[in-house]
């Protein structure tokens, strides 16, 4: 029976993230076999592991699904005050997760996943993956603000300078933006300190992933190949 260490097996159940696994066994809410679970313990599939005192049910087959964000829903799985959270527009037999989050007043591109490693992969910022943007400001579009977005724009109120960007004009008031980063609200923040504001952003990729087909509201799985090329593109394959 193969040995795997258990915060790695909470992540490949779709619980949560290895470092969030691990901060759960610091605060004694993971059990095994009725014991509390110890840092470093690893576990077989017909171990009893329970999370907060619910069962977790092993692990499933990987899944990765493209959900087209409506404006209105709120990344998040536990403010209660969110009227609309993006964890319950999603009716999946098998609990999922994003990785990556569009604001409440975005759209587009969304992936969730039952695979905690792969979140992890992902939302490395040193893996730089590209995540792609149709933006409309508030007024006309010039080359300074193109060249100063595309350069990067220091956010004083984060002291923090953007790294460089691909940019593109496609009409008077609309761009086209590609960005390597991941920082909260970076979009609308550049914007801002050039002096825009942002009128709609929409998400339409996320590495090789495209919103292509989908609309407000729904969503697909990946099919193998699609599945096959992320995890290469996070390096969790040869």
């Amino acid at each position: 029976m193969e040995q795997i260490r258990l915060n790695k097996y909470l992540a490949s159940c779709g619980i949560c993230s290895r470092r969030e696994a691990d901060r759960l066994i610091e605060q004694g809410r993971v059990q095994v076999n009725g014991e509390t679970a110890l840092m470093g313990q690893t576990v077989t599939a017909e171990d009893e592991i329970k999370v907060n005192k619910k069962l977790v049910q092993g692990r499933s087959k990987k899944v990765v699904l493209a959900y087209y964000k409506p404006i209105g829903v709120v990344c998040t799985e536990k403010d209660k005050y969110a009227d609309k959270k993006v964890t319950d527009m999603i009716k999946y037999p098998v609990r999922v997760t994003y990785a990556g989050r569009l604001d409440k007043d975005s759209e587009g591109l969304l992936l969730l996943t039952n695979d905690g490693d792969l979140i992890n992969a992902m939302m490395r910022g040193a893996n730089r993956h590209e995540k792609e943007y149709v933006v409309k400001v508030d007024k006309k579009i010039t080359p300074d603000f193109l060249s100063d977005m595309e350069k990067g724009v220091h956010l004083k109120e984060l002291e923090l300078t953007t790294r460089p960007c691909e940019i593109r004009e496609i009409g008077p008031y609309t761009f086209q933006i590609i960005l390597t980063q991941g920082v909260n609200r970076q979009i609308r923040r550049m914007c801002e300190t050039l002096g825009y504001q942002v009128k709609s952003l929409k998400r339409i990729r996320v590495m090789s992933i495209k919103a292509d087909g989908l609309k407000p509201g729904e969503y697909r799985e990946l099919n193998s190949s699609e599945m096959e090329q992320l995890y290469r593109e996070c390096k969790m394959l040869n």
